[in-house]
């Protein structure tokens, strides 16, 4: 992903490697329909037809997934010319509950931020370096038991071939949703979780970027995005301290990078924009005199303005909804988890961790966003100013540095960086709770 060296003074262009187009078109009805990975396959994720309360979108752009625990999913799709695929009225219907519950209005990528440890390049790569234009053809045994719908590709690298089958739906399994020893040996209570996963794989340069959005029975949605392909081979220069020696010997040292991941959300809960955030933090004391432990206190900010935001020990997150309660009369409310993250200090963006801010239709991207024009800033942070939150947007800044390493050699395993949002109070009970123990809501008491 490095650039090549410039020997003529002019700006380094950034190694792209040469993308062969699909060999073949593909049909109208196959866009309008989507291409399926195979007659026995077909049936496990196609669209569903449509309900009253399905998303507002054609069939070729829906995606309506019931997994085996009566959990429905919802949502319409797009793909954009910058950040790629980009999910839209989301909706989340759990077994028991009589509609669909709104939660976002739209989950894309922010942008992908990859400095170099040598400090010879940057790149962005979703604004500056084509991201949504490297979209992959997928092969049906990288959807199993899916579909693969047919993308159209705006401004395609190859203009007479602008379909590319590279989106992929299907479910997958988790392992254990819960387990549950009974009143008695020999009952247990347990489940598998199943998630409905959509997914495409993006080529920038040597890597291969997979963007998926995992969609849980339990109403959680995680958010990945994992780097593949190959480490460049024109990009064994590095110095020491900057690089890891690559192959026989300690001559070629790979050079060391960061990508750090954006992603932006709009929340839209119970169907309202006018959501609030509220930020938790716990203190632990020492134990006081007669204590037998420590002592832990947690203590909410509501959070009115807009916000940088920093992930520590005991701090959390939630986006809570303005109109929905649920049958506890509980405020319905998304939990934000953010997931292992190596924060780059190098630029005044990637040094938080979280971002709130008030919606503006043209603030897309979180560095370099091209859309505001008349001198308006270009990067999230200096969207930071203090503004009332009446319509807050989520970006989630999640980093990892790269330092290469044998097992880098080939194909290059995939590394994930992502996070999760994950229900709070949207539902009384467990959405997975078997009917035996339905009952047994708030502050029960065995049954005699």
């Amino acid at each position: 992903m490095r650039a090549n060296s410039s020997t003529s003074g002019s700006r380094p262009r950034r190694r792209i490697r040469a993308r062969r187009s699909a060999a073949v078109g593909v049909s109208l009805a196959a866009l309008a329909t989507g291409a399926t990975t195979g007659a026995s396959t077909a049936t496990a994720a196609q669209p569903r037809a449509a309900a009253a309360a399905a998303a507002d979108c054609s069939a070729a752009y829906r995606i309506e997934q019931k997994l085996g625990s009566g959990t429905t999913w919802r949502m319409c799709w797009r793909y954009d010319g910058k950040a790629g695929l980009v999910l839209e009225k989301i909706s989340y219907q759990p077994k028991g509950e009589t509609k669909p519950i709104k939660v976002l209005n739209s989950a894309r990528l922010g942008q992908i931020h990859v400095p170099y440890d040598d400090g010879s390049v940057e790149y962005d790569d979703l604004t500056g370096f084509g991201f949504a234009q490297g979209l992959m053809p997928l092969k049906a045994t990288e959807c199993p038991g899916g579909t693969i719908k047919s993308v159209k590709v705006p401004e395609a690298w190859d203009p007479q071939n602008p379909n590319v089958k590279g989106l992929c739906t299907t479910t997958r399994s988790r392992g254990h949703a819960y387990r549950m020893q009974g009143d008695t040996a020999n009952k247990v209570y347990q489940a598998q979780g199943k998630d409905l996963l959509v997914y495409t794989v993006n080529q920038v340069g040597w890597y291969e970027y997979m963007t998926e959005w995992r969609f849980q029975d339990d109403g959680t949605v995680t958010m990945n995005v994992g780097a593949t392909g190959s480490l460049s081979y024109d990009d064994y220069d590095a110095g020491d301290g900057r690089g890891w020696p690559i192959g026989k010997g300690n001559r070629a040292k790979a050079t060391s990078h960061s990508h750090n991941v954006f992603w932006r959300l709009d929340f839209a809960l119970d169907g309202s924009t006018k959501n609030r955030v509220e930020q938790y933090d716990s203190t632990v004391t020492a134990p006081a005199s007669g204590d037998r432990a420590p002592k832990t206190k947690t203590s909410v900010t509501k959070v009115t303005k807009e916000l940088a935001g920093d992930a520590k020990a005991y701090r959390w997150w939630r986006m809570v909804s303005a109109t929905g309660k649920n049958k506890d009369g509980h405020a319905r409310s998304y939990e934000i988890v953010p997931g292992v993250s190596t924060k780059y200090p190098g630029r005044s963006y990637t040094k938080h961790d979280l971002y709130v801010t008030e919606y503006a239709a043209c603030e897309k991207f979180a560095t370099h966003n091209p859309g505001c024009g008349n001198g308006a800033p270009k990067s999230v942070d200096k969207w930071v100013g203090g503004q009332t939150l009446k319509h807050p947007i989520t970006w989630m800044n999640v980093g990892f540095h790269h330092i290469a390493r044998d097992e880098d050699q080939q194909p290059m395993p995939v590394h994930w960086q992502g996070f999760s949002i994950v229900p709070r109070d949207v539902t009384a009970m467990n959405p997975l709770t078997p009917s035996e123990l339905a009952w047994q809501n708030g502050h029960w008491q065995p049954r005699s």
